[in-house]
């Protein structure tokens, strides 16, 4: 098969989730983050790919899908799978957005790396390198978020009767974050972080509400059972996931991929995997208030003045 045929191939084919919606390949930036989100649920052979086009864009922007495949070990489909797991429609989108990414690298930009926290690190140095840590997982989910993605659910989420979310452990706490943020606005929302009152709660949602779902791993039986039940009485549903591939987006309409940064003993996923679902939780909030801003702004100020003898008389901290 030449590379031309391939390359129609793979076009033709598309590259994104079944019913993702057809969304432009990722940009440049946003590469890094897709491997290292994706990585965990590839074949060993399509890692090899992925981790070869990160740590060398402007070497593999040169090959060919033959030469990229030969350099890893693979083969052509493998290459061109894993472009397409990346989101490209295929292999020339993928070179072009290698040399993009080479194009920023050398003009300066400090590379992704990830800095591990050792048992006897100073703790100026566990600040710095959290801080650095943090910074970069937001970065990288906000170079990974579908905006399209996003606007869909933000639209559910403002239009919705009523918003059940599920999380359990550290997703919980976000969970709670959500609903508390939309309660502030005048919605109706409710955290589910008991999965007996999840799924007894899921089976009375119908068209006109949402159900949303927090799970990193994607494979959390108490979330994804509540979120199957609300999706088969036909509410919106959505998943905030780091593994936009896994069990929970089977009964979701609309997926939201988080970013974490390497785990290590002293850095579990949880604590990384927090930090990027809670900037998805605040854009969903305020796409939301803005969505809803005639309404949302006098409950904000009714909520302020309600909590203001709390702080001390000052009306402007909630």
């Amino acid at each position: 098969m030449t590379d031309e045929v391939k390359e129609t191939f793979a076009h033709a084919s598309g590259g994104r989730r079944p019913g993702g919606g057809g969304t432009a390949p990722p940009a440049p930036a946003a590469l890094a983050a897709k491997v290292r989100t994706l990585a965990p649920s590839m074949t060993r052979s399509m890692q090899r790919v992925a981790e070869a086009v990160a740590g060398d864009p402007a070497g593999c922007a040169a090959l060919t899908v033959t030469g990229l495949a030969e350099l890893t070990g693979t083969s052509e489909a493998t290459v061109v799978r894993t472009a397409r797991l990346l989101g490209y429609p295929g292999y020339r989108d993928l070179r072009l957005a290698l040399a993009g990414l080479a194009a920023q690298q050398q003009s300066g930009r400090a590379p992704a790396i990830t800095t591990d926290i050792a048992v006897d690190d100073p703790i100026a140095d566990v600040v710095a390198k959290l801080a650095y840590d943090e910074q970069q997982t937001l970065a990288d989910t906000a170079a990974g978020l579908d905006t399209g993605q996003l606007g869909a659910a933000v639209a559910a989420l403002a239009a919705a009767r009523r918003t059940d979310v599920y999380g359990i452990g550290a997703s919980g706490l976000v969970a709670q974050d959500l609903t508390q943020k939309l309660l502030r606005i005048g919605l109706i929302a409710h955290a589910h972080n008991d999965p007996h009152l999840a799924v007894t709660n899921a089976v009375q949602l119908r068209a006109g509400d949402v159900a949303l779902a927090i799970t990193h791993s994607g494979s959390t039986g108490d979330v994804i059972e509540p979120l199957r039940a609300a999706f088969e009485r036909g509410a919106t549903t959505v998943a905030i996931t780091g593994r936009p591939d896994s069990p929970v987006t089977q009964y979701a309409d609309h997926v939201l991929t988080t970013s974490t940064s390497r785990e290590s003993e002293l850095r579990p996923a949880a604590m990384s995997s927090r930090t990027s679902q809670l900037l998805v939780v605040d854009c969903l909030f305020v796409g939301v208030a803005q969505r809803t801003y005639d309404s949302a702004a006098p409950a904000l100020a009714a909520s302020y003045e309600a909590l203001a003898h709390r702080h001390g008389g000052s009306r402007g901290r909630p």
